[in-house]
């Protein structure tokens, strides 16, 4: 018992935590700790990512995902070895897994791979949408996916919102407009990619929960399967382009700024995964959510500063505003159950 006393917090965690939380009505510490760590991850990624398909033209933005998801088999794997974490709910450290290598079963996999494969989408045309538009339009189209979430909540469970939720997400997507009028960069197929990422997320979201519920897997066991389904496909996909043999030949690849961007974006990208279920567990929804938002205006200001690409002038400030109150409305009714 005392070993199990080490494991990591995961998903499963989080209904427990809820029921603390009327015990515990003020922030710890640790929960100060998990909440500006997940908004300095979040925020950091985005500009990690930013810097290396921009800044430096790194041009293959597959060849980034790939580093990901070989960062994270690296990760998961050294503390799946030590114990210091568990691929199923309810697993201890000291249980034995009949398969060695994959450290989880083919049945598994097999079951997790139409998740995998919306998971890879995901992932390449998340890095697609960041190379293609400017950080502060990024972060106020990508607030719209909660328009996209609630589609998906529809022709998948039928699920139907109050007007007052309706209404938030009309203020969010009436605000991307406006930004969206007034942007001099504007480029209909980055617009595009963008709003693909949105679906593509609202997808893996409306379906991550179910796959790990029916598998027994827990959120590192989820990661474990994707990178094992995903790494090969798009392995062999970038090999077959002839991305990784240019990727060798790319003029920066040496470059001391160019390596530490890209192991910067390595790592926060597997540390942004596992953070934000430690923020909702040892804090609440609500931290998570007001977390969220203001990370946003954190990454769209540094963004503006370091990349620029967007005019500063009334509209896009007012629809940059109009956009964040929406998404602190949205989740006031949601957490407020209207």
């Amino acid at each position: 018992m005392k070993s199990e006393k080490n494991l990591l917090p995961l998903f499963n965690d989080v209904k427990q935590s809820e029921d603390r939380e009327e015990k515990v009505p003020t922030m710890t510490r640790k929960g100060v700790y998990a909440a500006l760590s997940y908004m300095l991850s979040s925020v950091l990624l985005v500009m990690f990512n930013k810097a290396a398909l921009t800044s430096y033209s790194f041009p293959f933005a597959n060849v980034i995902s790939l580093a990901q998801m070989v960062c994270a088999f690296v990760i998961l794997y050294v503390l799946k070895s030590f114990k210091i974490i568990s691929f199923t709910t309810g697993e201890s450290q000291n249980s034995s897994n009949n398969n060695s290598i994959l450290l989880v079963s083919f049945t598994t996999l097999y079951y997790t791979f139409p998740l995998a494969l919306t998971y890879l989408l995901y992932m390449v045309v998340t890095m697609e949408a960041v190379r293609g538009i400017n950080i502060p339009m990024y972060t106020t189209l990508r607030r719209t996916i909660v328009a996209f979430t609630m589609i998906m909540e529809y022709f998948i469970s039928g699920k139907k919102h109050s007007s007052s939720v309706v209404g938030s997400v009309g203020i969010i997507l009436a605000g991307a407009l406006i930004a969206g009028a007034r942007d001099l960069s504007f480029d209909a197929y980055a617009y595009t990619v963008v709003f693909l990422e949105n679906m593509c997320k609202a997808v893996y979201l409306a379906s991550v929960s179910h796959v790990g519920k029916a598998s027994g897997l827990n959120i590192f066991g989820i990661i474990w399967s994707n990178v094992l389904i995903c790494g090969p496909i798009l392995f062999l996909w970038s090999l077959l382009r002839g991305d990784l043999q240019s990727t060798l030949n790319f003029p920066y690849l040496l470059y001391p700024g160019f390596q530490v961007v890209m192991v910067l974006s390595c790592g926060f990208t597997f540390f942004l995964n596992y953070i934000v279920v430690l923020n909702t567990t040892i804090n609440s929804a609500l931290t998570q959510a007001i977390c969220g938002n203001l990370k946003d205006v954190f990454t769209s200001g540094i963004g503006w500063m370091l990349f620029g690409g967007l005019p500063y002038d009334l509209f896009n400030v007012l629809g940059q505003s109009l956009s964040f109150f929406g998404s602190c409305l949205y989740a006031y009714y949601k957490l407020q159950g209207i």
